[in-house]
């Protein structure tokens, strides 16, 4: 009510003025140009990077500290100022494998082991079980399940840039569970052709393509006469190419790729995985922080936010192989890409208002430190570190023994292909050796990398917009609707 009679009165007030010369020009009244309305702000651009340290829990993070910087130094991922446990379990399973872990937190659905990105009640194996793909293409039935979206599929929805980059093939589950939907995850044929836009068993949710992407796994991008493991003939990198991907197999390739705002970019760099950080040839493969520090270029190019999953793959194969070294040094290579982004990001977006950095693991593995070691300091040459064997932390010129008398190492496996004779003495020398294998406690297949995942809780932590909602301890699924709800997708 009060406002009706303002109005009149203000403009009573003006016409008074106008009358008494208001106006050097006459008493003519002119009429009350209200100010035009300011244009509406427009919303900040949002950023996501997701780091996935696959198979890093918390004991092998300790280990790669220690390894690194010694006992007393941080990992970048120790820094991040908000930290939480993470439940892993899967839909079927205590023990988790990459793909349906790595699922929940893109799609906030718990389903089973060895499903990527699909309905809760999807299964891997047919009643036999029989595993639902054969040579590498998918024989998923229809009716078993369906798809579920993923945070990269909403984030190009939203029309932000989107990113994937990995050591291990592009095809593999962790990187496959943001942009494909398949019963069992070793349809690697059916997952790369997901990711090239135009052909057939394309994600159409994809809409122009994915603008970034780097890994290796040439082998389901090519047909066998060209050395690959396709049986459809397709060669999907003729076909990226056609697509405008700027496309790149070395790294005197990569360093040219152009970083323009609008040219999408490729590299698959191997045949299979890329090589561990300590076999990494550098003229040949770009490093994990390298790759990442590209991928963020090309999409802060694009200036209208994205989303960025990049994993540490080999961390889990190293592991699995119970060869500590190189899970150790893979593990640095990860963090050293994390730092490298913080700093990328804090200069693109100061205080990181509008990004959020989440960094965890899809699941744990049985790595364990043993005994009560004296503190070793970092791994350099001629000093294993935490490689080493258990030194009395009394006396460190001691070297401490098991109830046969013999010396044990202080990083050890709760399972794996390799349980040595109790009666053959460790060869100290031989510990820093990049292929030398812990010895685990209950014997594996000696054949193969047979180490299993554990199932403890892993670490997050969280930096940037809405990172303090990330604390305490939560599921894998729970990640999904904190990452959703702190850029709002």
């Amino acid at each position: 009510m009060t406002q009706r009679f303002i109005a009149p009165a203000l403009l009573g007030f003006s016409l008074l003025l106008t009358a008494c010369g208001g106006s050097h020009h006459g008493t003519s009244l002119l009429p009350i140009i209200p100010p035009a309305t300011p244009p509406a702000a427009q919303a900040p651009q949002k950023n996501i990077i997701f780091f996935l340290g696959d198979g890093m829990g918390i004991t092998t993070m300790t280990a790669a500290r220690i390894y690194k910087v010694g006992e007393d130094g941080d990992l970048t991922m120790d820094t991040l100022p908000e930290t939480a446990f993470v439940h892993t379990y899967s839909n079927d399973a205590q023990v988790t494998d990459s793909a349906p872990s790595m699922s929940a937190y893109m799609t906030g659905v718990k389903m089973n082991n060895e499903v990527i990105s699909m309905s809760a009640e999807t299964k891997a194996t047919d009643a036999s079980g029989k595993a639902y793909h054969v040579n590498f293409d998918s024989t998923c039935p229809s009716g078993n399940g369906q798809a579920v979206e993923t945070l990269l599929e909403q984030s190009k929805a939203k029309g932000y840039a989107t990113g994937v980059v990995t050591t291990t093939r592009i095809t593999h589950a962790t990187p496959a569970a943001t942009y494909s939907h398949v019963c069992h995850r070793d349809a690697e044929n059916t997952i790369a052709a997901a990711l090239v836009p135009g052909g057939a068993g394309y994600n159409a949710k994809l809409g122009d393509g994915i603008d970034v992407f780097f890994g290796g796994g040439t082998d389901y991008f090519l047909p066998k006469d060209k050395s690959g493991k396709r049986n459809d003939a397709r060669d999907l990198t003729a076909e990226l190419k056609a697509a405008k991907y700027s496309y790149a197999t070395s790294k005197s390739e990569f360093d040219k790729l152009p970083i323009d705002g609008s040219t999408k970019i490729a590299g698959l760099f191997t045949k299979s995985h890329m090589a561990y950080d300590l076999d990494r040839d550098a003229t040949l493969e770009p490093s994990l922080a390298e790759m990442a520090g590209k991928a963020i270029d090309a999409l802060a190019a694009r200036k209208k936010g994205f989303f960025l999953m990049v994993e540490g793959g080999r961390i889990d194969h190293a592991l699995h192989a119970t060869n500590a070294r190189r899970a150790l040094q893979d593990t640095g290579a990860f963090d050293d890409a994390i730092k490298l982004a913080l700093d990328k990001m804090q200069a693109i977006d100061p205080g990181l208002k509008n990004t959020l950095v989440v960094v965890t693991a899809d699941h744990d593995h049985t790595l364990q430190l043993n005994g009560y070691a004296a503190r070793t300091g970092k791994t350099e040459a001629g000093k294993p570190g935490v490689l080493g064997l258990v030194k009395d932390y009394v006396d460190n010129s001691k070297t401490s023994k098991d109830v046969n008398g013999m010396p044990y190492t202080i990083i050890g496996f709760g399972n794996g292909p390799s349980r040595k004779a109790r009666d053959v003495a460790i060869i100290e020398s031989d510990l820093e050796k990049p292929g030398y294998q812990q010895e685990a406690v209950v014997p594996m297949d000696a054949n193969s990398d047979s180490e299993t995942h554990g199932g403890a809780d892993v670490f997050l932590g969280a930096q940037g917009l809405g990172a303090d909602n990330f604390s305490g301890v939560i599921t894998n699924t729970d990640v999904f609707g904190l990452i959703k709800k702190a850029v709002g997708l």
